[in-house]
């Protein structure tokens, strides 16, 4: 679907950024206005732009903080933080020493904080036991009543953070009845940043702590305890599922059976190309992301070693061993895991269903950027009668 943008990648992360004006993290006449500034590939000036518009937005909000405007400022402030977001994301070189990323990364995540308290019902900052350290979450209630409520453990995947959990996933739960426990694992925001933690294939060892905090909470129906993984979580949520017994259903977000495969795509790509990896990279912002996001998030110093590292993420072999009755989700135009989806479903024995959104209803991109409702209501509807039945 294109967007804005020739450039496939532009295109997508504009529609991404775009549709989260559905629960108040965009609005379209500022997504409109940053990208018509930015020439086609150009990730200097996407990342200046989108700052730009970020610290005008944040602006606002603090001065409709000050001024006692709890919605405005809010409102603003959720923008401020997906803007933010969204001009850190091809700053992908080196993160670690680009001062620039480390201050766009840290203001996401401040923003956000400011925002969290402003919601309806104040979101609650957590801290998750991990391994000798803690992991960043927060839980989103429905109200402040205390009821126990089904909740949704939630994470991201190759790219995403914990402040975007909120319009990706929490505000269409808390609509619907559900709490949300959103989280960031190794390799994915300040977990990677700020703690140095990469990727791991073994996600039942990041999943179970959450877990276990999440039966802690006297606002959580242990009963009804659900995980969704978005993007590459949709491999993590399956392999953490496949171990961790306590869940109650699960959603794959979208489904994706080997995480290695797009990857030597990648690569096979890079071999064939005049000049190699250098050459794709220069010409392919597609390609110039993956590689250099591959490098930081799994910890590794080339892109052959990603390619290697990858090969342990797959669900052949474990996802038999998945209980509860897990939702896959595909994508007709999906970029990245065309086709997985299915392979997913095909080796899981538990109750299944899988659920195909198409180009011509607007949500067939990857993880259905751009139609955020219709994704929430046809997973939160499968979860209403798969809870209710178990």
């Amino acid at each position: 679907m294109k967007f804005l943008f020739d450039d496939e990648s532009f295109s997508f992360e504009a529609l991404r950024a775009a549709g989260y004006i559905a629960y108040a993290g965009a609005d379209l006449g500022e997504v409109l206005v940053t990208c018509r500034q930015i020439p086609e590939g150009d990730e200097a000036a996407w990342s200046a732009r989108w700052a730009a518009t970020a610290a005008r937005v944040e602006g606002i909000g603090r001065d409709a903080l000050a001024a006692g405007h709890r919605v405005s400022a809010r409102e603003a402030l959720l923008r401020a933080s997906n803007y933010y977001r969204v001009a850190d994301f091809y700053r992908r070189d080196d993160p670690a020493h680009d001062e620039e990323s480390t201050r766009l990364a840290a203001a996401s995540r401040q923003t956000f904080a400011d925002a969290a308290p402003l919601l309806d019902t104040p979101a609650r900052a957590v801290r998750i036991p991990y391994e000798g350290t803690t992991l960043p979450g927060y839980l989103f209630l429905v109200d402040d009543s205390g009821v126990p409520r089904p909740t949704v453990l939630f994470h991201g995947g190759f790219d995403s953070t914990l402040e975007e959990s909120y319009p990706a996933i929490a505000a269409g739960a808390l609509r619907r009845g559900y709490n949300v426990l959103a989280f960031d694992g190794p390799g994915q925001g300040a977990p990677l940043r700020d703690q140095g933690l990469t990727f791991r294939h073994d996600w039942e060892a990041v999943v179970t702590p959450a877990v276990d905090l999440a039966l802690s909470l006297p606002e959580v129906d242990g009963e009804r305890l659900v995980l969704i993984g978005m993007s590459m979580g949709g491999y993590l949520a399956a392999r953490a599922a496949a171990f961790e017994h306590r869940i109650a259903a699960c959603v794959l977000y979208d489904g994706i059976y080997d995480l290695h495969e797009p990857f030597t795509a990648v690569a096979g790509l890079a071999a064939s190309a005049e000049g190699g990896l250098d050459a794709l990279t220069a010409h392919n912002t597609q390609a110039r992301w993956v590689v250099r996001n591959g490098r930081w998030t799994f910890g590794v110093s080339t892109f052959d070693e990603v390619v290697d590292a990858t090969k342990a993420y797959t669900v052949a072999g474990v996802a038999d061993r998945i209980t509860c009755p897990t939702l896959v989700l595909d994508a007709e135009n999906d970029q990245f895991f065309a086709g997985q989806p299915q392979r997913v479903l095909d080796e899981l024995t538990c109750e299944k269903e899988l659920v195909l959104f198409r180009e011509d209803e607007g949500a067939g991109e990857h993880c259905h950027e751009g139609a955020l409702f219709l994704f929430h209501q046809r997973t939160f509807d499968w979860l209403d009668t798969a809870l209710a039945a178990a």
